[in-house]
């Protein structure tokens, strides 16, 4: 094995997988319960598409609400597309996976922000014991204490 394991690359790929696999359960099933989705991404991506005017107005980052109103929700393996309601103008939208920027599901307090090509995950900080450290002694508990006892 040469160099190192790039768990940062790996924890992206894993979170985008995620985010897709939702996507296609709302875009086979619809939304259910009271889930609604914040989806932030970034508008200059090279392959997002959007309408000009919105790009306008949201020339670096733009946040979409899929909740009540969404038609045509389509997800591939590079992006999803989605037509939605500004100001009762509908507009279609292409958002890579590569442009996401934060996905929030507030109905379950559920959220990823993804890292971007320019972003290095920061490390977690992580103390290691010395292998000749001393073991600290274990209590074993027998479960037998706890199991109902049933007559005979």
């Amino acid at each position: 094995m040469a160099g190192t394991l790039d768990y940062g690359s790996m924890m992206h790929r894993a979170m985008r997988g995620l985010f897709q696999e939702v996507l296609r359960e709302v875009a086979d099933n619809g939304l259910p319960g009271q889930h609604h989705f914040f989806i932030s991404f970034d508008t200059a991506h090279p392959d997002a598409i959007l309408a000009d005017w919105l790009l306008e107005r949201h020339p670096k980052e733009m946040t979409i609400v899929i909740q009540n109103w969404f038609e045509d929700l389509v997800v591939t393996d590079e992006g999803f597309s989605v037509t939605l309601n500004f100001g009762n103008v509908p507009e279609s939208l292409y958002i890579p996976f590569d442009a996401l920027l934060t996905f929030v599901d507030p109905s379950v307090e559920f959220g990823i922000r993804f890292e971007t090509a320019d972003e290095d995950p920061a490390p977690i900080p992580m103390e290691v014991e010395p292998a000749d450290a001393q073991e600290s002694e274990a209590e074993i508990v027998k479960l037998d204490s706890f199991r109902k006892q049933i007559d005979t």
